[in-house]
């Protein structure tokens, strides 16, 4: 107070002072600044020495320091963004920080063992539904709901009725003693009802369909003294019936059945790891690309491509597969507010404008493209080196043709496999590949920011590419698949399994600290990118949880 005082009352003489005056004066009000900013500079300074010191000769370092030394990276990135050196550029191979994360689901100490089949509450069958990785997490949440009741769950039956029409097994896909005995320590899971219980049926089992997402007090509630009455019960279209956020406990249990007791018969993983050494031998590094650009994903996003009536035509025909499907937007309105899926050529085009050079080997998992070799030449002529199953393969891949829950099984596999993931789309392929690789290392999964990335594709030809490419940049912070990206529960769990992935100890150094200090700013700027992502997001899962889920 006293020294503002001060100033005002010296307002006169600064008028009359000449102009070296005003000069140093202003010198020294900067340099009083700079001094105010040196004394956390000098503690930061200090406190960061005394971390090497430490590490240095314990190899350790106490966990409220490393709470500080997090603030000060926030106190960095302020500075940033009000004029400091902003966003650094990142890795588009791999994430630098992903070595500070590893997956983890192991059982915690009062987990309580499982009750023997004889002493279970009954047995519950489920009847899965959509394509192979809607079946996949509905599988996982049965795994789950099982362990919930108290029951012994009986190998899913697979979807044989949908769009898809696959009459495929669940043994035709996954290795069925791995899973039994994978989760011998969470639940029972036997391969048929015995037949003593079926014989004492007057009926076929009773059925129920639950509410989609619904909290484990309801299976408790309701599904259970059906299941003490009749001993055995099946769960029909059982995709999504199961709560989002769950106990860590149940989380973790969700991981240990996705990343752990589904394993591929050894017919697909032996074909999906025979075209991954064909990628390899061909190129030390190369991207998958679930391109999703197939008539039924258009028809369902109901997006316009510019293909006038007979694109409209085609893909209204399709359309009337399904029943309860939302009015039709006005052309573009979808693809403005980042609902639909980019084309082949967008993809290549942002793939470009990230930094991957047209020698750059690329994967693509995808069915029949709408439009054909048309649609895929852009992209062919980005990217000359340009691979699918069916160009690796030929005699091997014949015996799978006819289902298609096989063959995305392989393509499940060279994309797993892939340096670089790119996702076309929020479905559940490319939800279950995101979260399977954070969860196995965080390997690079690109997932395109549909809305900004469309209105900068509409004023590409506008634009010089360097203006472009650094747009595109832009846009993609926040969908690069770095560690931090989403916080905790903000996203579907089988995307973001946020309760399975641990932070390694905090041991610094010099580089590492740089390193974090580089990538603060990307998890700052995520919090923005989430909330304005999120209504994309949740919008998409809502059509999902009509009759057709994309895979």
């Amino acid at each position: 107070m006293r020294g503002s005082k001060a100033w005002r009352n010296s307002g006169g003489a600064l008028v009359l002072a000449n102009n070296n005056h005003r000069k140093k004066l202003k010198y020294n009000q900067h340099r009083w600044h700079r001094c105010w900013l040196w004394p956390p500079v000098m503690v930061c300074g200090v406190i960061l020495f005394a971390l090497g010191l430490i590490s240095l000769f314990t190899d350790h370092v106490a966990s409220n320091l490393e709470w500080y030394s997090q603030k000060l990276v926030k106190h960095r990135f302020w500075y940033n963004k009000r004029g400091g050196s902003g966003h650094e550029s990142i890795d588009i191979w791999k994430s630098e920080s992903s070595k500070f994360y590893y997956g983890c689901s192991e059982r915690g100490p009062n987990y309580a063992p499982p009750v023997h089949e004889s002493l279970s509450n009954g047995y519950l069958l489920i009847a899965a539904s959509g394509g192979l990785n809607q079946q996949r997490t509905g599988i996982t949440d049965a795994v789950v709901v099982a362990r919930i009741l108290n029951a012994t769950l009986v190998v899913p039956e697979l979807d044989h009725y949908s769009f898809w029409k696959d009459d495929s097994e669940f043994a035709n896909i996954f290795d069925v003693d791995w899973f039994i005995s994978i989760l011998a320590k969470d639940i029972p899971v036997v391969k048929r009802v015995p037949d003593k219980y079926m014989r004492a049926l007057e009926k076929p089992p009773y059925t129920m369909r639950v509410p989609r997402k619904s909290e484990p007090q309801y299976y408790l509630d309701e599904v259970l003294p059906t299941l003490l009455r009749r001993h055995v019960v099946q769960l029909t279209k059982f995709d999504y019936r199961l709560a989002n956020d769950l106990s860590e406990e149940l989380q973790r249990l969700r991981c240990r059945v996705n990343y752990h007791a589904f394993r591929f018969t050894k017919p697909l993983h032996k074909l999906g790891h025979k075209l991954v050494m064909k990628m390899r031998n061909m190129a030390n590094r190369y991207i998958a690309v679930h391109l999703r650009f197939e008539p039924d994903m258009l028809a369902f996003s109901g997006c316009y491509y510019g293909g006038g009536d007979k694109e409209r035509y085609e893909l209204g025909e399709i359309r009337k597969r399904w029943t309860n499907l939302p009015d039709l937007l006005p052309d573009g309105e979808q693809r403005k507010r980042g609902k639909c899926p980019l084309t082949p050529h967008e993809v290549g085009l942002m793939l470009r404008a990230l930094g991957f050079n047209n020698d750059t080997y690329i994967y693509v998992a995808s069915g029949e493209i709408y439009g054909g070799e048309e649609t895929l030449q852009p992209l062919r002529e980005l990217f000359p080196n340009f691979y699918t199953k069916e160009m690796l393969v030929t005699e091997e891949l014949l015996p799978f043709l006819p289902f298609s829950s096989r063959l995305a099984a392989i393509d499940y596999i060279v994309c797993d496999e892939s340096d670089v993931f790119v996702t076309n789309n929020n479905g559940n392929m490319a939800k279950i590949l995101a979260g399977r690789r954070r969860y196995m290392g965080h390997k690079r999964t690109i997932r395109p920011n549909a809305r900004k990335l469309s209105a900068l594709f509409l004023q590409r030809e506008k634009m010089p590419w360097t203006t472009f490419s650094s747009k595109v940049k832009s846009a993609q912070r926040g969908f690069m698949g770095e560690p931090d990206e989403m916080k905790p529960g903000r996203a579907d769990f089988h995307e973001y399994p946020s309760s399975c992935i641990c932070k390694k100890p905090f041991i610094f150094s010099h580089v590492d600290n740089q390193r974090t200090i580089n990538n603060a700013s990307l998890n700052e700027h995520n919090e923005d990118v989430n909330s304005r992502d999120n209504d994309a997001s949740s919008s998409l899962e809502q059509n999902e949880d009509d009759e057709f889920l994309a895979d």
